[in-house]
């Protein structure tokens, strides 16, 4: 079972916000809402989202200026709302990075349709890796080789991680010494939100320190945060 497309919208309506993620999760999709571009920073910094749903006219930074700053840094899809009318928001939309727009007021079914449009043209085969794929990892007295999997240690001590360690491990690289939830952590790994009381992400965090922390009772590496979650306490160094 294929997990659901992740839609992150940006829209400062909380109108629009309910109305536009109602309809998609009753059309299979997940919904991740924001009111505006600081919040979508947030989001994005411990989220991995399929498509982006971004408002033109927003108090702050608009739309157009988050549009071309996400599109240099390679991010998810974007489809544009717009002012019906607007047509040079929309032409500067096209030319900055949005792969498609929409006039307000919209029809649901059209948005579902543009979304879903959007989405087969940038169906890619997702490495497990993400943005680390093809690269040598530093962390700690640690390299993580993406490719092989091997975690090799500064004494010439190797291990192999098994796909779920792998999968966690690159995501907490991804992030360095960002403070993490459980709930976010299942997410980025599994594609879902967990069930009450699931304690895969702890089981998980307790293999991969016994594996690279020199005293998994006391870690250093990995750190729990106190009503928080996890976080990797270290620097990140990328070797291509």
């Amino acid at each position: 079972m294929t997990n659901p497309p992740h839609v992150l919208l940006v829209d400062d309506s909380a109108e629009i916000r309910k109305a536009v993620a109602r309809y998609l999760e009753k059309n299979d999709m997940r919904v991740t809402s924001a009111v505006d571009a600081a919040q979508m920073d947030d989001l994005l910094k411990v989220g991995r989202y399929d498509l982006i749903v971004l408002d033109v006219m927003m108090p702050g930074e608009d739309g157009i200026s988050v549009c071309r700053r996400l599109s240099a840094k390679g991010s998810a899809p974007i489809l544009m709302l717009t002012a019906l009318g607007e047509e040079m928001d929309r032409i500067i939309g096209l030319e900055v990075g949005a792969d498609d727009y929409l006039p307000k007021p919209f029809n649901p079914r059209e948005l579902l349709a543009r979304i879903k449009a959007i989405l087969r043209r940038a169906q890619k085969p997702k490495a497990l890796a993400g943005s680390l794929t093809g690269s040598r990892v530093r962390f700690a007295d640690w390299t993580l080789e993406t490719d092989t999997r091997r975690l090799v240690a500064a004494d010439g001590r190797e291990d192999v991680l098994t796909t779920s360690e792998f999968k966690l491990l690159t995501i907490l690289l991804e992030r360095p010494r960002i403070i993490m939830s459980r709930e976010q952590l299942f997410d980025l790994s599994v594609g879902r939100i967990p069930a009450a009381f699931d304690r895969t992400i702890d089981n998980q965090i307790s293999r991969l320190r016994r594996k690279i922390e020199d005293n998994p009772g006391r870690p250093k590496i990995i750190t729990t945060v106190r009503n928080g979650g996890y976080c990797l306490a270290t620097d990140v160094e990328v070797k291509q």
